[in-house]
């Protein structure tokens, strides 16, 4: 039996969000065939460095890896969306050295993961759902710069990625402005099943999966 463990923050670990709906490690384990099993180690409000606490608590029997991890280091750096700036070079300055921070963290997090030998995935962070037209519009913006390192990452150390900027695109996706809904969830599991149906892992090609 092949068993594949969600690692990660909540879009995995959804279940506080659902109003009583079917989580995403639920719909997962109900889309997967019978010789597969499927075990939640991601946590609400993790971030990309607790990730390391997870596969520690891998077990014995597991042989997929899929990490959804960084959108809570976004928003712990949510003040980069107000700060003010004499210049914009001096913006500029500012988000290059938060991104030079995650991606020294995203890099560690994922070499831990890889060095395991088994298959893994990644996945970007998708876009929020803010009312606000200029929140949204600068947000988006401000997770381009996460999103770039997340998916450097994902080729250099050639593992596929699951595209959910692509995957989660409507309203209904969202249980509220940054956590997937049921609809969400199935769409993420729509894929992760795909991803783990046809992905050749031998290959140690990144492949895109939306």
């Amino acid at each position: 039996m092949k068993h594949v463990i969600l690692l990660g923050d909540s879009i995995f670990d959804n279940a506080a969000y659902v109003r009583g709906g079917p989580d995403v490690i639920n719909q997962l384990q109900g889309q997967l065939s019978d010789e597969w099993r499927a075990t939640l180690l991601a946590v609400d409000g993790s971030v990309v460095e607790d990730v390391h606490r997870q596969l520690q608590r891998l077990p014995a029997d597991a042989s997929h890896l899929v990490i959804s991890a960084g959108g809570n280091d976004a928003i712990n750096h949510a003040d980069i969306l107000t700060a003010r700036a004499n210049g914009f070079a001096e913006a500029l300055n500012r988000l290059a050295d938060v991104s030079d921070s995650f991606e020294r963290r995203y890099e560690e997090m994922l070499r831990a993961a890889t060095s395991l030998g088994l298959p893994v995935a990644v996945s970007t962070i998708y876009y929020p759902r803010f009312p606000d037209a200029q929140l949204q519009r600068i947000a988006v913006a401000a997770l381009s710069i996460f999103n770039d390192v997340i998916i450097r990452r994902a080729f250099m150390a050639g593992v596929p990625l699951l595209d959910l900027r692509l995957i989660c695109n409507q309203a209904e996706d969202y249980a509220n402005e940054i956590e997937p809904s049921v609809r969400g969830g199935e769409k993420i599991t729509d894929v992760i099943v795909a991803l783990l149906s046809t992905h050749d892992f031998n290959r140690r090609r990144t492949e895109v999966f939306i």
